[in-house]
């Protein structure tokens, strides 16, 4: 399993704008009944979360221009979809059922907005939620998010990619 994980992803100010224009107040968020596949098998309060599509096919959002410094830092040539998530915190630390995003080889990236207990499994692997982290890997191959118990809620952004 390859991927890598890059800390201090971004500079502080541009760090700062995008996590100031999502974790606010005022951002909306949609309802999302099912974290991975409609036979999950979790406990009610920790089987939904919420998601923001920032860039999905046709569908592109303006707010997605905040993640520019990201896409140039990517090297991004060609964008499947970016896509905001938000887990609400749980009173223990509960793991989702393991995924993939698309059935076919590509680049993705998580960026992590704040620090929390929570986590991405891959393989054997779990990646600390910690804020400005970045999370490279094939997200073809199968993985898995976890809420947090330590904070309001565990939130980062996906990126799907050539």
């Amino acid at each position: 399993m390859t991927f890598e994980i890059i800390d201090n992803f971004l500079l502080k100010q541009d760090f700062e704008k995008i996590k100031n224009s999502i974790l606010n107040p005022y951002f909306s968020w949609n309802l999302t009944p099912t974290i991975s596949n409609l036979k999950e098998n979790l406990k009610v309060y920790c089987s939904y979360y919420f998601t923001h599509e920032f860039w999905s096919g046709f569908h592109i959002e303006p707010e997605s221009q905040i993640f520019m410094p990201i896409l140039n830092q990517l090297d991004c040539k060609s964008i499947i979809r970016i896509k905001g998530n938000l887990y609400p915190s749980t009173p223990e630390i509960e793991h989702h059922d393991n995924h993939i995003d698309y059935d076919y080889s590509h680049r993705g990236a998580i960026f992590y907005l704040n620090t929390n207990n929570g986590f991405t499994v891959i393989g054997d692997t779990e990646v600390k939620s910690i804020e400005n982290r970045l999370l490279l890997f094939d997200p073809s191959t199968s993985h898995h998010s976890t809420t947090c118990s330590n904070d309001k809620c565990r939130v980062n952004v996906n990126f799907n990619f050539f």
